[in-house]
């Protein structure tokens, strides 16, 4: 049987004989789109594989994302070479990190492809109503990339060059965040307008699910873009209720099963990221799909970036990583089900499993270097089997086709539900859409109407956060994101700062091996503009 990643719409980015790809490559000096582009109706799947494949690079790796290191639920090695990880990790990133610049290329090379096809695409409507409407939704697909795109950098810059036309312009003023904003709502208005609810036939769907982001997809995004406009730095509040209205419509389709929607929780986390369902989760409302026979920086290197063995590189062996859980976050994670799909029972050293905090040397030059747990999710097995955490690195590469994630509907079911609480509201659909989380997760459901709006709001942010507890291969919310709309990254900064010993087992402490120090102010939530592109934009200086 062929696999799937061979017939879906993103294989087609690497299988193409012949893209735009030439008309979108970054020159110092821009170019101008080919105006003999755009005379057929093949151009336009061309014009799509080049913005896909643009999504799938960026959306491979976690160095596209280094920013999410802000968080509290992820931390990096405190040596070996995650210099440029630990910048975010530690709240004091560099210009000259080379993270930092391929997040910031990789993102403006997503909206450079867009702005073409919306910039373009229009040459060739004209009388033929079908050819029409495929005009319609290639333009809402790049509509719905380039917000995308704005929000990720917004959230890692703040204030960025808005770039809507096809030139670079490299003396581009920078945009407000709220200017940004705005140009996300609108195109993705555009796109939840004109995307189809459910996508019918190769490459745009495969086992009845959208792998094109369709209507419900960018209905749920507006729905999060809302939630964060109403915090940190905007606050404005009245979003909320909007925030909530979106993600109502979502919901509501859903369970209905009415307008093309399918979408439905599965009935246990385990397969939320198990490869079972990697290319059939009814779950999942919008996610980027890889294949192994693609380049290794195309492939989805999530299994590279998560599986640690024998990391320490010490007296208890060698291996490598990027990535681990915060200790604290661990700690307060919910036991049940849930925890025990998210993080690895335990952790293979030296040939033999131990529990993640095992040090007898801790405390000492012969404790380990690396002391964390680890989180499962991305993690997969040699090709199109489960990952074994008992076998540790024996498994796979770091080339792999494990779909990532940007959106789930549990996640919509606690954007519902804080937005609501937010908003002043306290409506008993708000508990029943949180306890459909809970109940998975193997937690007691709230019962209607016992919290206050603030405590149900805090409930649901909290759930979200247990929800996608280390995942931030391309997804839209990842507990960073959170946290900077609560304008609770400075909390969280401090928390690192004071660095207490955490009791992990019965009279067992454990701390986090990379400090924090400094003093707080607000532009520790931004990260500088990388030192390349602000010698060709002057406007890029803080």
């Amino acid at each position: 049987m062929k696999t799937i990643c061979k017939i879906i719409f993103m294989a087609v980015l690497a299988l193409s004989t012949f893209s735009c790809d030439e008309f979108l490559e970054e020159d110092p000096k821009g170019r101008l789109a080919q105006s003999t582009f755009f005379g057929s109706e093949n151009d336009l799947d061309l014009s799509l594989n080049s913005l896909y494949k643009r999504i799938a690079y960026r959306n491979a790796s976690n160095q596209y994302m280094a920013h999410m290191w802000g968080g509290d639920d992820i931390s990096t090695h405190p040596a070996s070479n995650k210099q440029d990880f630990r910048e975010f990790d530690r709240y004091i990133v560099s210009d000259n990190s080379t993270r930092l610049h391929d997040e910031w290329t990789a993102t403006y090379q997503v909206i450079k492809a867009a702005n073409y096809i919306i910039n373009n695409a229009g040459r060739l409507t004209g009388g033929d109503e079908r050819l029409n409407a495929k005009v319609g939704t290639t333009i809402a697909q790049a509509a719905y990339w380039r917000a995308y795109a704005y929000f990720q950098l917004t959230r890692c810059w703040g204030k960025v060059p808005l770039v809507l036309a096809d030139d670079m312009n490299y003396e581009e003023p920078l945009a407000s965040e709220e200017e940004i904003f705005n140009q996300i709502i609108a195109d993705l208005k555009l796109a939840e307008t004109d995307l189809p609810a459910q996508w019918t036939g190769t490459p745009w769907s495969m086992n009845g699910r959208n792998i094109a982001v369709s209507q419900g997809a960018a209905k749920a995004t507006l729905a999060y873009v809302y939630l964060s406009f109403a915090g940190w730095p905007f606050n404005k509040t009245e979003y909320y209720a909007q925030a909530a209205s979106k993600a109502r419509e979502v919901i509501d389709a859903s369970d209905r099963k009415d307008q093309g929607y399918y979408y439905e929780l599965l009935d246990e986390y385990w397969k939320v990221y198990s490869w079972t369902y990697n290319n059939d989760n009814p779950e999942v409302l919008l996610a980027t799909y890889y294949s192994m026979n693609w380049p290794w920086d195309e492939s989805a290197m999530s299994t590279y970036c998560d599986v640690i063995e024998d990391v320490d590189g010490g007296s208890h062996g060698g291996g490598w990583n990027d990535s681990g859980a915060e200790i604290r976050f661990w700690k307060n994670f919910p036991e049940g089900p849930r925890k025990e799909a998210t993080f690895a029972p335990k952790t293979l050293l030296k040939g033999v499993l131990q529990d993640w905090w095992w040090d007898p040397g801790y405390g000492t030059a012969d404790g380990r270097v690396v002391c964390n747990p680890w989180y499962l999710a991305a993690c997969e097995g040699d090709r199109g089997t489960e990952f074994d955490y008992t076998k540790g690195n024996d498994q796979g590469d770091m080339i792999g086709e494990k779909s990532h994630k940007a959106i789930r509907l549990s996640e919509v079911y606690c954007w519902y539900a804080e937005a609501t609480g937010r908003s002043g509201g306290n409506d008993p659909f708000a508990y029943e859409v949180l306890n459909r989380v809970r109940t998975r997760a193997g937690l007691e459901p709230i019962a209607n109407g016992s919290l206050s709006s603030e405590s149900l709001a805090e409930a649901a942010y909290d759930e979200h956060g247990w929800e996608i507890a280390g995942y931030y291969w391309g997804s839209l919310a990842p507990r960073y994101h959170d946290l900077f709309r609560m304008n609770r990254v400075k909390d969280h900064f401090e928390f690192r700062k004071q660095n207490p010993e955490i009791e992990v087992a019965p009279g067992v402490f454990r701390k986090e091996k990379i400090e924090v120090t400094g003093t707080w102010d607000d532009s520790k939530m931004y990260a500088p503009y990388p030192a390349a592109d602000a010698m060709l934009n002057p406007n890029l200086k803080r």
